[in-house]
């Protein structure tokens, strides 16, 4: 039932790469004269008022319990370690099924990857995503699918997240710019690749249908990791019956085994799907489980797909979490640092914190982690002396993905000229190359095309970055605010620059607030091994490993266990992580799961 379960466990569209923020300012950047990018009857028109603000929404307003700084109690059903959207999933959800919840969380704001931040200027306030910035299925306008995990608790927990619909965004491509819209199989594979790529992707899209079908079979709500999983994930088996077992078992295959499959051969085509595929779980279509794209190609390509920009950033969906714990009686700390997770007799039996270590917080049902699988055997948050050595060593051997550059802009823009730009853009420098390798991809994101509320009346926001391709090597010996590290942060974003030069190509002289993010950042601030974006696990080769670890009661969620990489994914993880916590909660699951049927 367990392998069952994961073959047919659908992702839903994953953001592009999570990145990590608390960005340092660059060093001065030469400034050079450029055109603008508008012809001069729109670039009059720049003083013209923006339209308001769609949202009231106060930004970086504590939540109530952080607020009224609770003490911590001395004992608790679950205690979970980081407040990653994997994190608060579980919190959220386990707080809904009645369990004591606190969630344990060293940096001074919750949401791992995904919480934002904000800069003061004399300009006036501008907020910035520190990643995630693709968002589908959360609009709570649309009717919800029951296979996307995030939506799923958003909705169980009676919580929203206000959110602008769109359907295109741009390409930057060596055969020319494009617009990405629900009819790229005609409009723009027309034009690269004619009839005969038009055909081909036909082709795939047609072979996609089953797998498609068969990903949607079973909603992440009903798996679990423990033997529950046969009264949970049972419940929805009848729907497989009229599906070829065969097509079920290509899920778990890599995505590229399907692109051949098709009779794929357009050089253009199979590009493009790597480009997706990496910025979808890290890896190309040869190491992409199909199971991942079987539900992003739907979400892309389906004549009536929409995106989601929330109104607010992305923080605003950990806004939506928290306060779903909150007022279910769970509790965030923020600023409480886990020095242990105790564990007694082979069971996980509470948590200390750096600031009173001789004191244990208990957790009467488990503990859950949501660190990378690299701090939690490296940290020494765990004593894996009391772990099996091959279990240790398997995990801290999970290989990694390589890190980020990034670029954060607030730059004057009126909204005339921010109508006539996509909210993203994917540029690809060169096809000869591949999408892995360095200085070759870039992702940007200018959320201030949809949300007025992230900058100043007559600016803007933006984030570029270089989606999980940025070597650590180069700045392992380097130390940080050192002439040296200043000089390589410069010298690495050239290429960011150059690329926003080709969408504003006087981008430059509108700037008037600029930050670089690096690997290290991602390291310090985060704790991410190495400023990794998550395992680079080869579909392959290999799987991403359930929440069980060999010590009772002590269950993993996040991006280093299954389903894997994006939001979507580490959202099931913890959905995942809280169901197993217990088999108590199978009443209250079942509940949700009639909900979906």
């Amino acid at each position: 039932m367990m392998k069952t379960a994961a073959i047919v466990l659908c992702l839903s569209l994953s953001s592009a790469p999570a990145t990590h923020g608390f960005v340092q300012p660059a060093a001065v950047r030469p400034r050079r004269v450029a055109g603008a990018f508008l012809p001069p009857s729109a670039a009059a028109a720049a003083t013209a008022a923006r339209r308001p603000c769609r949202s009231s929404r106060s930004r970086a307003a504590p939540t109530a319990l952080q607020a009224a700084g609770d003490a911590v109690k001395d004992s608790y059903d679950v205690t979970i370690v980081g407040s990653g959207i994997g994190g608060l999933s579980a919190a959220a959800l386990l707080a809904h099924y009645g369990y004591s919840v606190a969630v344990f969380e060293s940096f001074y704001a919750p949401g791992g990857a995904a919480h934002g931040y904000s800069v003061q200027t004399k300009e006036g306030e501008f907020v910035f995503d520190t990643g995630p910035s693709f968002f589908s299925g959360l609009n709570s306008n649309y009717p919800a699918k029951s296979s996307n995990p995030l939506r799923t608790i958003l909705d169980v927990i009676d919580e929203q997240v206000e959110c602008i619909p769109y359907t295109t965004f741009g390409l930057k491509f060596p055969n020319g710019d494009f617009v990405h819209s629900p009819k790229f199989g005609t409009e723009v594979i027309g034009a690269v690749s004619g009839d005969s790529g038009v055909s081909q992707w036909r082709s795939l899209m047609r072979n996609m249908e089953p797998l498609a079908k068969a990903v949607e079979a079973m909603p992440t709500a009903a798996i679990r990791a423990d033997p529950g999983v046969a009264l949970t994930a049972g419940m929805f088996l009848s729907n497989f019956a009229g599906l070829n077992p065969l097509e079920n078992l290509k899920l778990t295959k890599p995505f590229k085994t399907i692109i051949e499959n098709s009779d794929v051969t357009d050089s253009f085509i199979r590009n493009w799907l790597d480009v997706l595929c990496f910025c979808l779980s890290g890896m190309p279509s040869d190491g992409t489980i199909t199971a991942e794209m079987g539900m992003m190609m739907g979400e892309f390509y389906d004549a009536s797909a929409i995106m989601d920009c929330p109104v607010g950033g992305a923080s605003a969906i950990v806004d939506a979490l928290v306060r779903g714990i909150e007022k279910n009686g769970g509790q965030v700390f923020l600023k409480s640092r886990v020095k242990e997770i105790s564990i007694e007799n082979g069971r996980a039996v509470g948590v200390r914190l750096t600031k009173n270590p001789d004191h244990m917080i208990k957790a009467e049902k488990g503990v859950i982690s949501n660190l990378s699988i690299w701090d939690l055997m490296q940290s020494g948050i765990v004593d894996t002396g009391l772990l099996p050595d091959s279990f240790v060593n398997d995990r801290k051997a999970t290989p990694e993905c390589p890190s980020f550059m990034h670029l954060h802009l607030g730059f004057r823009i009126s909204r005339e000229e921010l109508e006539q730009l996509q909210a993203h853009y994917i540029y690809m420098d060169d096809w000869e190359r591949s999408v892995t390798e360095e200085e070759n991809c870039a992702l940007v994101s200018i959320p201030s095309v949809h949300d007025d509320s992230l900058a100043p009346e007559g600016h803007a926001v933006l984030h570029i970055y270089t989606p999980a391709t940025e070597r650590y090597e180069r700045w392992a010996s380097v130390k940080r605010n050192s002439p040296e590290y200043n000089q390589l942060k410069e010298e690495r974003s050239q290429f960011l620059w150059k690329v926003l030069e080709k969408i504003i190509p006087d981008i430059e002289d509108r700037t008037v607030h600029q930050q670089v993010g690096t690997p290290l950042t991602h390291q310090r601030f985060l704790n991410r091994y190495r400023g990794s974006y998550g395992p680079a696990i080869n579909a392959a080769e290999a799987s991403f490993p359930f929440p069980n670890t060999p010590v009772n009661s002590l269950l993993l969620c996040g991006d280093s266990c299954f389903p894997g990489i994006g939001v979507p994914a580490v959202s099931g993880s913890g959905m995942i992580a809280a169901h197993s916590i217990s088999l108590d909660s199978i009443p209250r699951q079942i509940e949700v799961l009639k909900s979906l049927k």
